[in-house]
């Protein structure tokens, strides 16, 4: 029996899948066909895909079909109309390799960012990477011919160091020679004001931004039954700690902390987009979409 569409987007069923091409057209077709037609060329030799109807568009362009299935208006656009170069900024440090499910935040991460190229590059994007993490991992400057590139960076870097995240963002800044959009995946375990000074450089520069925080479930918590020791994964401090003292006041300390990441990136006029590694990815392409269609109305 058929997967349904929504399945191709499950982290647990993507670990499983060890090709990260592979994982990346499964991640997309299943989007797609979820909302509509796949990103690949059609009957029509330059259509490239669809966006979120914006007051001012050409009615001609709206697809009635697509309506008729989804009840929201969708524009077609086209190849020549879309293209732009897309930074994907990942947070290689060892922070992210924590899960308390199936999947680790890195290989969420890696996922996602495995995704979001393929669907980008289908648009006829240039696509380019940084990792982040102690020192500037290889930076694969945006091309429309390096989406292998990418994917093959995704499946050899490992999750190690400490973040770097301001002076891997403001290195990006100033190699990039045209606006575009950087796409920054990262648990966000820096201090709010840094992150959100670093995305004010990208913004100084043209950019349009859109920070992924995947966020593992037992994060939002402390899951611990009994008194234990944690280490910090980056700087090797342990802490004894006993969880039932401390359940609320870290709970309450986290949310603030992801609150104000949402509040300091919006006031860089960037979006934030907290994601729950044991949920679907489409939230995260809706977003990507979305900061699309919005960015850029007329294309």
């Amino acid at each position: 029996m058929a997967l349904a569409p929504a399945a191709f987007l499950d982290p647990a069923l993507l670990a499983r899948i060890s090709d990260l091409e592979l994982l990346a057209r499964t991640v997309v077709d299943g989007f797609m066909a979820g909302v509509h037609r796949s990103v690949r060329m059609g009957s029509s030799l330059d259509f490239a895909e669809h966006r979120i109807y914006q007051p001012g568009d050409d009615l001609r362009r709206v697809d009635w079909r697509l309506y008729a299935r989804t009840d929201r208006y969708y524009v077609k656009q086209y190849e020549a109309d879309t293209n732009v170069s897309v930074w994907f900024a990942l947070d290689t440090s060892a922070s992210m390799d924590y899960t308390t499910h199936a999947v680790t935040k890195f290989d969420y991460a890696r996922f996602l960012v495995a995704a979001l190229a393929w669907l980008s590059k289908g648009q006829g994007d240039r696509v380019g990477f940084v990792a982040m993490a102690d020192e500037l991992g290889e930076v694969i400057p945006p091309s429309a011919r390096h989406l292998q590139r990418i994917l093959h960076a995704l499946a050899n870097t490992p999750a190690s160091g400490r973040g770097r995240l301001l002076d891997t963002l403001e290195r990006v800044a100033h190699v990039t020679t045209r606006a575009g959009v950087v796409v920054v995946v990262s648990d966000c375990y820096e201090p709010v004001d840094r992150l959100g000074r670093a995305i004010d450089t990208l913004r100084a520069r043209g950019h349009d931004v859109i920070v992924f925080h995947p966020i593992d479930p037992g994060e939002r918590s402390l899951p611990f039954a009994q008194p234990l020791t944690i280490e910090d994964a980056e700087s090797g401090l342990r802490l004894p700690l006993r969880p039932d003292d401390l359940r609320r006041q870290y709970a309450d300390a986290f949310a603030a902390h992801t609150k104000a990441l949402g509040e300091r990136i919006a006031a860089a006029r960037a979006d934030y987009v907290a994601l729950d590694t044991n949920q679907p990815l489409d939230r995260a392409l809706h977003a990507y979409l979305d900061l699309r269609a919005m960015r850029h109305p007329g294309r």
